[in-house]
């Protein structure tokens, strides 16, 4: 399965953030839509970094609740790692996990469109698993 697969099922939409706004606004962002990150944009289309829930806990960890008025350039990941839409979803999969990232940006031609997280990799491997077994179920029952 590709990683372009996945976007077909979930959409491409993409919240996002500016590096000037504070951990706040963006903590409230992330509560309201039910995600765990957002992609720092500093212009159309010119991603410098990412924010996640992990990224304020550390800022709250180490600033306290004073973090919170920082803005999110205190506390984003600023080395973003992309895939691309043509990407398989299994290389993906140990890219997250040997980079113990829980969110990638989709890039195609250097262009944003869209976002995946390893719940959504997760979710299509198991589809795709699922299909495989009943796909061999029916193999079997017509034999």
């Amino acid at each position: 399965m590709l990683v372009e697969h996945i976007l077909r099922a979930k959409g491409a939409a993409v919240v996002t953030a500016r590096p000037d706004d504070s951990l706040l606004q963006v903590a409230r962002v992330l509560a309201a839509e039910k995600i765990g990150a957002v992609l720092i944009l500093d212009g159309p289309d010119r991603i410098v970094g990412v924010l996640s829930e992990r990224d304020i806990v550390r800022c709250l960890a180490r600033d306290g609740a004073a973090a919170m008025e920082l803005p999110v350039s205190a506390a984003m990941t600023r080395d973003v790692v992309f895939c691309a839409p043509e990407d398989n979803v299994d290389q993906v999969m140990d890219v997250m996990t040997e980079r113990r990232f829980r969110h990638l940006p989709v890039r195609r031609n250097g262009k944003l469109i869209g976002l995946i997280s390893i719940g959504d990799v997760v979710k299509s491997r198991m589809a795709e698993q699922q299909a495989e077994a009943d796909a061999l179920k029916a193999y079997i029952a017509s034999g």
